[in-house]
């Protein structure tokens, strides 16, 4: 295939990447957003296999991996559930990483293979490339797995400091960027390698002080980090798909990591920093056990929602884990029966990562046009009846507003207990993923119905 056809093809499937940014914008274009993206992935894989020529021994490695690849991350996607896809999400980040170090390994070893020159005698821009892409996917790569481990719960997902950790961070960011330099004036493969190394070390140490509570935007960050190794190593190899595919991730991804800081009340700066998180998560709340807590059952639940006007239903993680969504779906569909008007608010870190909540929902058929996000729904609570929480625990904190000594001061919350009425299903009195006690629990508009989220909205179905 010529250099130009090649070219051509591959900025198709660019602007196809860019319309399935633009479609998964918005949940009503998001199926054919997804479907921009596969079309576009497909034309950009079979341009490149097209582009290695005849059916030699490295065409076949290609096909051989490709099918193995393919199989392993088909089989992933059929069998993994709705609750371990922010966790996946990270996995598949730390591979992107991990093949960003690879190529710029084999480009460094072997770059007559890419038209870079002769070993010891490479384009300093290729250095600087290749050096850049390598240093980033191998702190996505590292970051990822971090992430994947506190999210899976193997792994403790409060923050892990040390004295020093910032001018430690600052001291080997100085190095990598010396080891660069030294490597583009030199071209000894020591300071490549030491490159490599000290960037895995890197991607611990900046995942490890950000506490669990916040890895919706850990999750956010690393897909950044993975979408500018890649062009990076789109630049080394002149593959304007890569380039192109990397700058989009690269970029949607910052610009998503910044938004949900925002709505976080956080520090952009600090995220990347890997300094977010590290605040004492010991709150001022008394304990829970010397507050009273009023108590009740899906009988009391069902009655205070079949005489509301409206009810407004916040989702969070505890759905998930129980896989409620439809259950949900089927008691609102009851409610609405009974004149009641349902609405859905969502905040934009609910879940373990952007757009937990949206996916969930959508999977149940929840319509779009019921489905609102924080700022367009929080001034409703204060006009409705019952706000009906499942599984949501930090984003409905009202401490985020009163006690500054709180890891989640500041944070926008979803302002439930404005409500005439909150129903929160909770298995118990735990604390969140924060790991503080959430105040909303001993409100005298709250009655708490202990059990699993599922098991509870499908006895409310029952009595309504």
């Amino acid at each position: 295939m010529s250099a130009n056809l090649l070219a051509i093809f591959y900025l198709i499937s660019g602007v196809l990447f860019i319309l399935a940014l633009r479609g998964l914008s918005s949940p009503e274009t998001s199926r054919q957003g997804n479907l921009y993206g596969i079309i576009g992935m497909a034309i950009a894989i079979s341009v490149t296999i097209l582009s290695v020529g005849n059916f030699s021994t490295g065409f076949l490695y290609l096909i051989l991996f490709l099918l193995m690849g393919g199989s392993i991350g088909a089989f992933i996607a059929f069998k993994i559930p709705m609750t371990a896809m922010p966790e996946l999400v990270a996995g598949f980040h730390s591979l992107v990483g991990l093949a960003a170090v690879f190529v710029a390994i084999s480009a460094f070893l072997n770059p007559s293979a890419f038209n870079l020159g002769d070993p010891g005698s490479i384009k300093v821009a290729s250095l600087i490339e290749m050096s850049l892409g390598a240093s980033i996917g191998a702190i996505t790569f590292t970051g990822s797995i971090i992430a994947f481990l506190k999210l899976r719960g193997i792994m403790s997902g409060s923050p892990i400091t040390f004295v020093g950790q910032h001018y430690l961070n600052l001291a080997l960011g100085l190095v990598l960027v010396s080891l660069v330099f030294y490597l583009c004036k030199t071209q000894i493969d020591t300071w490549f390698w030491s490159i490599i190394v000290i960037s895995f070390l890197v991607g611990v140490l900046l995942i490890i002080p950000i506490g669990g509570a916040d890895m919706p935007v850990v999750i956010s960050m690393l897909n950044s980090y993975s979408g500018w190794a890649a062009a990076g190593i789109g630049f080394t190899l002149e593959n304007t798909a890569l380039i192109i595919t990397g700058a989009l991730v690269g970029s949607s991804g910052a610009i998503l990591s910044y938004i949900m800081c925002k709505g976080m009340n956080r520090s952009f700066f600090n995220v990347i920093l890997g300094g977010w998180g590290a605040t004492d998560q010991n709150s001022k709340s008394s304990s829970k056990e010397q507050k009273p807590v009023k108590s009740g059952n899906a009988d009391d639940a069902a009655f205070l929602m079949k005489n509301a006007s409206s009810v407004i239903i916040v989702p969070g993680y505890g759905m998930a884990v129980a896989q409620a969504q439809h259950a949900l779906r089927e008691m609102v569909d009851a409610l609405k029966k009974n004149g009641v008007k349902v609405t859905y608010a969502i905040h934009p870190v609910a879940g373990r990562m952007p757009g937990h909540m949206n996916v969930l929902l959508a999977e149940a058929n929840v319509p779009y046009d019921e489905v609102f996000e924080l700022e367009e729904i929080n001034n409703d609570f204060a006009n409705c009846d019952v706000a009906y929480v499942i599984g949501a625990n930090d984003v409905t904190n009202p401490v985020a507003k009163t006690d500054p000594q709180s890891p989640i001061y500041g944070m926008p919350i979803l302002d439930v207990e404005k409500s005439k009425s909150v129903l929160f299903v909770k298995r118990s009195l735990s604390p969140g993923y924060a790991g503080i006690d959430n105040d909303l629990f001993y409100r005298d508009n709250t009655l708490m119905l202990f059990a699993d989220a599922k098991k509870m909205t499908e006895d409310i179905i029952k009595s309504l």
